[in-house]
Order: structure tokens, then C-alpha cells, then sequence
């Protein structure tokens, strides 16, 4: 027998029929072309196999033992409303099929079914039922376009993006890692359309704020009456992202009583609604975010070290702003051209006055803040190009910052170069004045750190 042919993308088909040869058939040559088949003989075990494989499409007989299947469809419907259905019948007629279509079926075949047109069939099915996920996504989530992740030239932002050229392939789960407003979720969404699921549902959420109940509810679903105001049963974000990919942001503050349950999603791709007593399965991607350090967090209690270590084994930390101030001049043009044409005004520049005073800011509320920052002064400036004193900043405190090598948050007012000398002489604190292995430490050429230590006028205690 040939070498079964690779599918892009393994569907999971039931068959239902309770002709045995007629399963085996379709059984031996969807399976032989890479798909995964699940066979039921009557309607009871077929909605055993629907709650259980979840599958992308299901072969329907019409005419089964026990009678008329037709209002199996609906059922089928309840507990996955995405998967595409199929009718398959030996006594085809016109009404018989008007009628299995008016409740929901994509195609009407007769027997005997010729098996290589069977598979292009299921193949549109399925698309045209993942056309239905992305709309439902977009409404549950932010369509916001794609953005760019990467823009600057400094080693740290390149260092990122190629990084995530390498991960975004993987398939496997990714954590991102970053202060607030330094652009995790535009980094996951770039990883979405740069990945194997491309084509597939975007789903976000932030788990932060959110009691253990609504956490649930909007994760895994609920069944009408598992809880007070559960007035109809609704579908979680899980399995609207079945397939897709499934940002959940700030995952640190994620409820220590539902982590073991998203756990067992990513282990063995099974959940249940609230108030259900028969698992799902689904086939999704996680890219989780935090501006937590989530190891001390395992420490005080509050995360579990079997997600934390199923959820970090590929990580990207993405930089602060007051760490890549190379970039900010190339950031500040980027978003004042779209600023500007959200408005529908002609395109702002920035003097050089305006660019030196970006670059000297802190940025306690990074990209976010920069954004801010900008649109505040186009709004309120009618001239086309933005001076210093044009430039208002937001009067964050400073000791909501905190330090990747431990220094001491700075009083309100400190500059862009306050923060870079004091990182630079915690770094060689931490490396006992070694200039090599500070380098290192911060991520830049060691011909950069002489320099800015020659700024600086810091001495290194340890020999080079």
C-alpha cells in the first residue's frame, strides 16, 4: 500500500451510519489520507462521539435503525455549532434534502458515496464552517489590524524579532514576557499571523479582574442553569478558538483554582462546560502573556509550577521602552502616521528638539504611553511639525517601574540617562565589575558598554 499522503491540517471526521462496510470504507480511505475517524452505529453513540472528539465534521446517515435522524442535527448543533454536517442517504429526493439543509447540514450525498469526490466535499465543509469561527471571533474579540511588533534598529528589538521568527513556527506554547504597555498582545497577534494557523481564529482575553465564576464561564462555557444568570448555554473562548490560536494576557492574575483546568486543555486537549458532566476535546495553540515574574509568584502560592513550566517552554521577553531609546525616534514617526490618519489629517513630524526629549523620558507606561503621549499633542496642536514643549507626559509615579536587575525604582523626574547609568552599574554589580560578562548581562556589544561607561565616567572594579 502506498505511503498515506500528509494532511495540512489532520480533520476529524465521524461517521455515522449502521452499515459496517459502509464505515469501514469510509473509515479505511479517509484515515489512509491522513484524518482521524471516529465511527458511531446509532444516534446514542454518535452524540457520545460529538461531546467526546469534537469533530470538524460529521458524516450523517438519514436513515439509521432506529428511524429519521434528521433531528440529530440540531443536537449536534448545541454542543458544537461550528461543526459542519454532512447527510448521506440511499432514498435522495428533493424535499429530503431541502429539508436536511433548512436545519443545518452543508451537503446532501447520495449512496453509494464515490470516495474521491467525498474528500474535497468535507474539505469546503470544513472551510466554509472556519469562515464561520473567524466571524464568531472577531465579534467576541478585538479584529484591530496587524501591527508590527519590531519596529527599531537597536540589538534588543532585533534580537526579539528574530527570536520570534524561530518560535512562531512551532507550534508550541509561547509566554511573553513584559511590562505593561510594551506591546505583548501586538506581539501575539504578529505570532498568530506569522504561524502554522495562520488562517485560523485569533481569541484573546485578559484574565486580570476577573472572578473565578466569569473566568470560567468565558474559558470553557456553561450550560444553561450552571450557575445564577446562566439563562441559555453559551460557548467558551476555548472552543471558538478551536484551531486557532488563544492569546490569554496577563495570565499571572489567573484564578489559582482554574489553572488546573486550563492544565488539562493544553495536556490532553479536553475541557467541559460549566455544568456539564461529558468532556470536549479541542486543538488550539496558547500564547500567554504576564508582567509578572511568575517564578516568584510560584513561591508566594499564587501560580502553579506544572502550567508555569507547560506554558514557558518557549519565552520571549520583550524589552521596556527606557531600554531601546534608539528606537524611539522610529516609534514616535510610526505612530504619528497612524494617529494621523485615523484623523484624516495630513502626516505630523517631529523636530529634533521633540525626538531628543522622547528619547530622555523614562516611559514607565512604554509603547502605550509614547502613543499617548503623541496623539495627546496631535489633538491638541494644529502645526505640522511637534516641538519639546508640545510634548505633555502622563505623571505616572515612578516606583511602578521595577527593574530586571534589581535597582531601586527612582523618584519622580528621573530622565532616560538616570536609568541607563544606574541599570549599567547594577549590571556590573551583579557581575563583580567583570565588563565582558555585564555585557552579556544587558544584551549589548561590549564595545557599547566601554562606551557608555566612558559617558558615564564609571570605573569598573574588576580587570577586563
Amino acid at each position: 500500500m502506498p505511503h498515506a499522503p500528509t494532511a495540512v491540517r489532520p480533520l476529524r471526521v465521524l461517521v455515522v451510519d449502521d452499515e459496517d462496510a459502509i464505515r469501514f470504507g469510509i473509515r479505511e480511505y479517509l484515515s489512509h489520507h491522513g484524518h482521524q475517524v471516529a465511527e458511531a452505529a446509532d444516534a446514542h453513540q454518535a452524540m457520545t462521539q460529538v461531546h467526546v472528539t469534537r469533530p470538524h465534521v460529521v458524516l450523517l446517515d438519514y436513515r439509521l435503525a432506529e428511524g429519521d435522524t434528521l433531528s440529530l442535527i440540531g443536537r449536534i448543533r448545541e454542543v458544537n455549532g461550528s461543526t459542519a454536517i454532512i447527510m448521506l442517504t440511499g432514498f435522495g429526493t428533493i424535499p429530503l434534502a431541502v429539508d436536511a439543509l433548512k436545519l443545518g447540514a452543508e451537503q446532501f450525498l447520495t449512496k453509494p458515496v464515490e470516495l474521491a469526490a467525498l474528500l474535497p466535499i468535507l474539505e469546503r465543509a470544513v472551510e466554509a464552517q472556519r469562515n464561520v469561527r473567524k466571524v464568531r471571533a472577531h465579534l467576541v474579540g478585538d479584529a484591530r489590524a496587524a501591527a508590527d511588533p519590531f519596529i527599531g534598529v537597536g540589538p534588543r528589538i532585533r534580537a526579539l524579532a528574530e527570536l520570534a521568527q524561530r518560535v512562531a513556527r512551532a507550534g508550541r506554547p509561547i509566554l511573553l514576557r513584559g511590562e505593561t504597555g510594551t506591546g505583548k498582545g501586538v506581539l501575539a497577534r504578529w505570532l498568530h499571523a506569522n504561524g502554522p494557523r495562520r488562517d485560523e481564529a485569533f481569541v484573546d482575553l485578559n484574565c486580570a479582574g476577573l472572578s473565578k465564576t466569569l473566568l470560567e464561564s468565558e474559558l470553557f462555557g456553561h450550560e444553561k442553569g450552571a450557575f445564577t444568570g446562566a439563562a441559555t448555554a453559551k460557548p467558551g473562548l476555548i472552543e471558538i478558538a478551536d484551531g486557532g490560536t488563544f492569546f490569554l494576557d496577563e495570565i499571572g492574575d489567573m484564578d489559582l483554582e482554574v489553572q488546573p483546568r486550563l492544565l488539562k486543555v493544553l495536556e490532553e486537549g479536553r475541557f467541559r462546560h460549566l455544568g456539564e458532566t461529558r468532556e470536549r476535546t479541542v486543538d488550539l495553540h496558547l500564547v500567554a502573556a504576564t508582567h509578572r515574574d511568575l517564578a516568584a509568584h510560584i513561591t508566594d502560592g499564587g501560580f502553579r509550577a506544572d502550567l508555569y513550566f507547560r506554558i514557558s517552554t518557549l519565552t520571549l521577553d520583550i524589552p521596556p521602552l527606557r531600554e531601546r531609546r534608539e528606537d524611539v525616534p522610529f516609534l514616535a514617526r510610526h505612530l504619528a502616521r497612524q494617529i494621523s490618519a485615523s484623523l484624516a489629517r495630513e502626516p505630523v513630524e517631529f523636530t529634533e528638539r521633540a525626538l531628543s526629549r522622547m528619547q530622555s523620558h523614562a516611559w514607565p507606561g512604554n509603547v502605550r504611553e509614547l502613543r499617548n503621549v503623541i496623539e495627546r499633542a496631535i489633538l491638541l496642536m494644529d502645526k505640522p511639525a511637534l516641538d519639546a514643549e508640545d510634548l505633555l507626559f502622563d505623571a505616572i509615579p515612578w516606583p511602578e517601574v521595577r527593574h530586571t536587575l534589581g535597582v531601586p525604582a527612582l523618584a519622580g523626574g528621573a530622565t532616560m540617562r538616570d536609568v541607563e547609568r544606574n541599570h549599567i552599574e547594577a549590571a556590573l554589580a551583579a557581575e563583580r565589575g567583570h565588563v565582558p560578562s555585564a555585557a552579556r548581562r544587558l544584551g549589548i556589544p561590549r564595545s557599547t558598554l566601554y562606551q557608555r561607561l566612558k559617558e558615564f565616567g564609571i570605573k569598573p572594579s574588576a580587570p577586563s
